[in-house]
């Protein structure tokens, strides 16, 4: 637990006197105020979180971590729990969504084992960082101990470090594990406070009876544990995924080395809420990626006061929606480094109303 608060407590209040200092410099380029709209928004709130008005484009890398689900015995997924192990192998082979992307978008992969229900050989591309063989079923009995969880973050941790030590410096969380949407309605509907049925999504496909069994086997899980909300580790070692405890380690370490994180769908978000309740001023190094399908996504970027950058009808997670907006991170870069400003270029700004 003690490393885990050593970690919080690195977590720097940005300074938001640098986004004013930003936006004069946006102001000054040779284009209407205010013209590139959520792009200028967030080159200046790169600039807070990176703590300097001289960016460059980001090193970004994916880390897929992969875990088990005991909730997926239950019949909570259109899809049997054999299927993170081979989901781990496509990853591996490159074949995967988030790989087709992320070569796309010039994105690391890395694939960290932190809860296969499966004793993996050595492969080239995976990090083994098994806390456990899977959670428990939380339809049953709490998912992890505390001391899991911790186990969890804190390998989440390592990996955010290491790829930082390696020069990444804008970090995705990804994820694989069936029945993870599940643990992470659950986590939504605590901490939004919001009825299960508000933040329950199909997740892999389920149709109208498999939803409906869903959100009856979360309303049960929840009476049955009674998580208290101010206690944040204690309802992730209840209702979360070892993957989910990964994710909020890998944010934390990755913001307390003021490195940005870009969160993807609602697996990645729920992650990103846990470390956001551990560690308030963490929230301001996020961006949202991309807008999930699954709606208890849309409420926990709503109690972290986080607008997506996109809305696809997404909804495969694996860090694949936040590996599209890496464009848009460019972009709004380029525009803050390559413009030129008006008076570096010769050009009339425009003129000031009159009062």
């Amino acid at each position: 637990m003690e490393q885990l608060q050593d970690i919080i407590r690195a977590v720097a209040t940005p300074d938001e006197t640098l986004g004013q200092k930003a936006q004069e410099h946006l102001d000054d380029l040779t284009k209407p105020r205010g013209a590139f709209g959520r792009l200028e928004e967030l080159a200046r709130q790169l600039c807070v979180m990176r703590g300097t008005l001289k960016l460059t484009q980001p090193k970004c890398a994916v880390a897929v971590f992969a875990a088990d689900h005991g909730a997926a015995l239950s019949g909570m997924s259109a899809f049997p729990r054999e299927v993170t192990v081979q989901m781990v192998m496509n990853f591996l082979a490159g074949g995967a969504g988030i790989n087709v992307l992320s070569r796309n978008a010039g994105a690391l992969v890395q694939v960290v084992d932190v809860g296969v229900d499966y004793d993996f050989p050595p492969l080239e591309g995976l990090v083994s960082a098994k806390v456990a063989r899977g959670t428990a079923n939380l339809l049953e009995r709490p998912a992890m101990s505390r001391e899991e969880a911790i186990r969890a973050i804190m390998a989440g941790a390592k990996v955010a470090g290491d790829l930082i030590d390696q020069g990444y410096d804008l970090l995705i969380p990804g994820e694989m594990g069936i029945g993870n949407t599940t643990a992470s309605s659950a986590l939504a509907a605590v901490f939004c406070g919001l009825p299960v049925a508000q933040v329950t999504g199909r997740g892999t496909g389920l149709d109208d009876e498999g939803l409906r069994r869903k959100v009856a086997a979360i309303e049960n899980a929840l009476a049955l544990h009674r998580p208290d909300p101010s206690d944040p580790l204690g309802v992730l070692a209840a209702l979360g995924g070892l993957e989910i405890a990964a994710i909020c380690g890998y944010a934390l370490k990755a913001v307390s080395r003021r490195v940005p994180v870009l969160l993807d769908g609602i697996i990645s978000t729920a992650g990103g809420l846990c470390a956001a309740l551990l560690c308030p001023p963490a929230k301001s190094y996020f961006i949202a990626g991309h807008l999930s399908v699954e709606t208890g996504q849309g409420a926990m970027l709503a109690r972290m006061g986080l607008r997506p950058l996109l809305d696809l009808g997404l909804r495969l997670g694996e860090g694949t929606g936040a590996v599209v907006a890496i464009n848009l991170v460019r972009a709004a870069v380029a525009i803050y480094k390559e413009m030129a400003t008006f008076s570096s270029a010769g050009v009339s700004d425009q003129k000031e109303k009159p009062a």
